[in-house]
């Protein structure tokens, strides 16, 4: 596997482009729902909340741990929201697919699925990953939901893994696709955007 480096990932939906500090203002206008971050790390408030995410974002990319995206709406390249390759490790053949948010808006409306389409295909395609990892917390039932609709299989939970800035632990729900699952992911994948597609 090779180390993931910025790029720009087009779909017929969204596009996946490198994250940028002059981003934060635009993801703030769209991504300051309480709902978005209820069961995150920490809450996302204010433009400055989101000035410190993305600085926060581009210093684990700067240290080669995460890949940042903004994910825009490919009809008029608005950003809707974000997502990332972190814990990237190229020795282990592995990289996570996380922090990925949507505005309320933009949910439900394919550009999910497209921009996990696009992130897998990188990360298996491109990068010779062997092993894309999800995960989210136990009590995010709507995230769970949609890591088992991609085709991930859940591998077990992490108890107190994570401890979020108010002090709460985070039990976190493991998920990994392996290459040779790829294949019958991605027919999977491009058979829900069809279906986007002719709505």
């Amino acid at each position: 596997m090779i180390a993931p480096e910025p790029a720009t990932l087009r779909g017929s939906i969204v596009t996946l482009v490198p994250l940028e500090a002059a981003h934060a203002v635009e993801l703030a206008r769209v991504g300051l729902e309480p709902g978005l971050w209820r069961l995150q790390p920490r809450p996302v408030e204010s433009v400055a909340d989101m000035e410190a995410y993305v600085e926060s974002a581009l210093a684990d990319q700067s240290r080669g741990v995460s890949l940042p995206f903004a994910i825009a709406r490919a009809s008029d390249e608005a950003l809707i929201g974000s997502t990332r390759f972190m814990e990237i490790a190229p020795q282990h053949e592995r990289l996570e697919i996380g922090s990925t948010w949507l505005a309320p808006s933009a949910q439900r409306t394919g550009a999910n699925v497209e921009a996990k389409l696009l992130l897998l295909k990188h990360a298996f395609d491109v990068l010779g990953a062997q092993r894309v990892i999800f995960k989210t917390e136990t009590l995010n039932t709507q995230s769970r939901t949609a890591i088992l609709a991609l085709g991930a299989v859940e591998e077990g939970t992490f108890r107190r893994h994570l401890i979020a800035d108010d002090g709460r632990a985070r039990d976190m729900v493991y998920f990994a696709i392996l290459a040779g699952e790829w294949p019958e992911v991605r027919a999977r994948l491009v058979a829900r955007l069809a279906r986007y597609a002719t709505a």
